[in-house]
């Protein structure tokens, strides 16, 4: 009887909806004016099963129609979705009806936290700012096969960005039915930041439509920003706030054991090894908190996606190890695209190499209601001619009128010689930034200034720069103007041009240099069955010498063309000048390129179809000139999905060069292959395969991860590498780790 009574609750339920959708019914109107949600107070416990059976939910504030996202943003969406939102003292709970046939469904992935399949999947989520600052917050979601996703949001570089490597505690549930399918959330008060004080959060819902390609969202968001934007969520009110308890330490320990054998070793005999340590987060009163890590490991990161450099710059290859992602908005968001004064992956790295952490401590969050907080440190041990260094990295972020801010950042590498500093082997820099979004987030402003300083104090030790940018989604502008000076050493950031290879002298020299980057763009969205959009663009890159002289400049005028089912072309003409400082070895060639001033011409078309399909892929050639040669550029991707379960692929870049005389001729390649089956949400197997001419290795890397607890999992991770010519091994490892969550 009871099961009937919910199976006949939750038809009414339904029901009150599709009422509400016809306007047939006064008494079920949305409590909503300019997208503000009242959110209902209940006193019953809820069980997140994904039915909304319990009557609290008939009782529940409800929104109104979702509107259009993309791709266009006007009007309402054909599928419609129906959010339901209420609370009691210890939960956030969310209810949400998407109406979409069952067979219609896309779904790409069973994994939790991938966050890329999960804005391909038909999918639903929830964007909250407790604080209401529209400068951080929270993002929950799941697809239509329950794999969840949750991070933190911030502003970077002007844009909203999440990063899924926030993991906590919240429960949902997803129940599939012919015509439509249910989610269900309750989120933890404990596991989000929020103000007692703060009645009006912040709050937006997105729904991924696949069947129709089409995004849409609660709150209106113009087409020029994400879904998750945080500078246009609306309004939940929400009365009688709980107050925030006392929260105890969560500890997460690890137990690692490891066996690796390295061939090209004098003696390759077998390495065994076992490792323990652990994290713990900490909370320092109401609004701060302390991460602590003791020998980490981070055996378990995916692996870098490799890259074909024929550039004269390094390569910016992104973070991933998750003590370092978790708040990277307060300490990685300075700079600059190419230019940022703290990068964390100098620390317990060093050319790649793995650089032992003894330990690590973090403190994020607020002193008050505008001003954020956080102080990095961390100690690596020494490693053969590598002398141990502690690190720490302290930022301040001070929130002013609207979205304005100022912030500071300071960072400091000392060596250590035991448990004392040198003294005489450091590297210390100090900047601050200003930035400015306008209401409407159409305009964006940052002004910035760093310094640093060494154990030699030298002069002219600074980079200065401003970045002023517009943007609607019809049409964009914007330009970036920065002064770097031979000086400005930075070993805990990265920039790369500051420093130029001299081949013939074997080093590194430190060149300063100004740099100038305008762009400017429009995209005419014509109403048309199978055109979504054009869009034609146009960018300068260029630098000289601190003094004047000419280092090198790039022009590009562009064309994409986007298609209904997101497929699309696009091809650009580029223009390259550059004035080789030193002389170079681009390709290993016998003779070093000259000195001299280089002037090439390339054309590039790159087409990629509908990602939703069954098999998808891309195809993407250039050809032209190469300084005083030519390149030739081919390549492209495959991939098929296997609903709901496999998604396999493979990716190949090759470049032909050709230099005159003996500067040099190669012809290198990439291929990538990979493979993701998820057996279930908490059981995923990935695999990548990297075969790289140019760095002359084949690498194998196998991870196997069981989430068997909440927030606890079990691995296991193979890795192989080889020398591309003859395939000989040269070292080979595997490791088995479990780590467990105590809250």
């Amino acid at each position: 009887q009871q099961k009937g009574d919910r199976t006949m609750k939750y038809f009414l339920l339904l029901a009150s909806a599709v009422l509400f959708n016809s306007k047939l019914v006064a008494q079920e109107q949305p409590i909503y004016d300019n997208f503000i949600l009242n959110a209902t107070k209940i006193n019953a416990k809820i069980v997140v099963d994904g039915e909304l059976s319990e009557p609290e939910w008939e009782l529940a504030t409800i929104t109104s129609d979702f509107l259009n996202k993309a791709p266009k943003d006007t009007g309402l969406a054909v599928n419609q979705t129906r959010t339901w939102i209420m609370y009691d003292d210890e939960f956030l709970y969310i209810g949400a009806v998407n109406y979409q046939k069952r067979e219609d469904l896309v779904i790409k992935t069973l994994k939790r936290d991938n966050s890329s399949y999960h804005w391909d999947s038909d999918g639903f989520s929830v964007v909250l700012d407790p604080l209401n600052k529209q400068t951080n917050g929270f993002l929950f979601g799941v697809n239509a096969a329950g794999a969840r996703v949750d991070g933190m949001v911030s502003i970077e570089n002007s844009r909203t960005r999440p990063d899924v490597n926030w993991d906590n505690v919240w429960y949902s549930s997803v129940k599939v039915h012919d015509d439509y399918w249910v989610a269900e959330f309750a989120i933890p008060f404990k596991s989000i930041n929020y103000d007692t004080n703060v009645e009006e959060w912040g709050i937006n819902f997105v729904r991924n439509d696949m069947k129709r390609n089409e995004y849409s969202t609660w709150s209106h968001v113009p087409l020029g920003f994400p879904g998750i934007d945080i500078g246009h969520l609306g309004t939940m009110v929400i009365k009688d706030i709980p107050p925030k308890r006392k929260q105890g330490a969560i500890v997460q320990p690890y137990a690692l054991g490891s066996s690796n054998k390295d061939f090209q070793a004098t003696n390759n005999s077998l390495e065994n090894d076992i490792e323990i340590g652990l994290d713990a987060k900490i909370p320092i009163g109401q609004n701060l908190k302390l991460d602590l890590t003791v020998n980490p490991d981070f055996s378990t990161v995916d692996v870098d996606r490799q890259v074909t450099n024929l550039s004269r710059f390094s390569i910016f290859f992104p973070e991933k190890r998750a003590f370092f992602l978790e708040n990277s908005d307060l300490f990685g968001s300075f700079g600059t695209w190419g230019l940022k004064p703290f990068f964390s992956r100098r620390i317990g790295l060093n050319n790649g190499e793995i650089v032992p952490i003894l330990f690590g401590a973090r403190v994020t969050g607020n002193l008050s209601e505008d001003l954020r907080v956080g102080i990095l440190n961390a100690h690596t041990r020494s490693v053969n001619d590598l002398s141990a260094n502690n690190y720490t990295v302290a930022s301040v972020q001070q929130n002013l009128v609207g979205r304005t801010n100022v912030k500071a950042l300071f960072t400091n590498r000392s060596s250590f010689d035991g448990t004392s500093p040198t003294g005489e082997d450091y590297n210390r820099t100090i900047g601050a930034e200003f930035n400015y979004t306008s209401e409407n987030g159409y305009w964006n402003g940052n002004a910035r200034y760093h310094w640093s300083q060494t154990e030699e104090k030298f002069d002219d030790a600074y980079f200065a720069g401003a970045t002023l940018m517009y943007g609607d989604g019809d049409k964009f502008f914007g330009i970036t103007a920065d002064r770097v000076e031979d000086n400005y050493i930075n070993e805990l950031g990265f920039s790369d041009r500051l420093f130029q290879y001299d081949a013939e002298a074997g080093e590194l020299k430190r060149v300063g240099y100004n740099f100038l980057n305008p762009w400017a763009g429009f995209t005419i969205r014509p109403d048309a069955d199978w055109i979504n959009s054009y869009t034609f663009s146009g960018w300068m890159v260029g630098s000289t010498r601190t003094n004047g002289d000419f280092i090198d400049r790039i022009l590009s005028v562009n064309f994409e063309m986007y298609t209904k089912d997101w497929g699309g072309v696009s091809l650009s003409a580029r223009n390259s000048k550059v004035a080789l400082l030193f002389p170079t070895n681009l390709i290993n060639g016998d003779e070093l390129l000259p000195v001299d001033t280089y002037s090439f011409n390339r054309i590039a078309f790159h087409y990629f179809s509908d990602s939703r399909g069954v098999i998808s892929g891309s195809l993407n050639t250039s050809f032209g000139e190469f300084y005083n040669g030519t390149r030739t550029q081919f390549g492209g991707s495959l991939n098929m999905r296997v609903q709901p379960w496999g998604n396999f692929g493979v990716r190949y870049v090759g470049n032909k060069v050709i230099l005159p005389d003996n500067y040099g001729k190669a012809t290198l390649h990439l291929i990538g292959p990979q493979a993701e089956v998820s057996f279930s949400n908490n059981l995923s197997w990935t695999s990548f395969l990297q075969y790289n001419t140019q760095e002359e290795n084949f690498n194998v890397n196998s991870r196997l991860q069981w989430r068997f607890a909440s927030m606890s999992d079990l691995f296991i991770v193979y890795n192989d590498n080889y020398a591309t010519d003859n395939f000989a091994v040269k070292n080979r490892g595997v490791v088995f780790k479990m780590n467990y969550w105590f809250n």
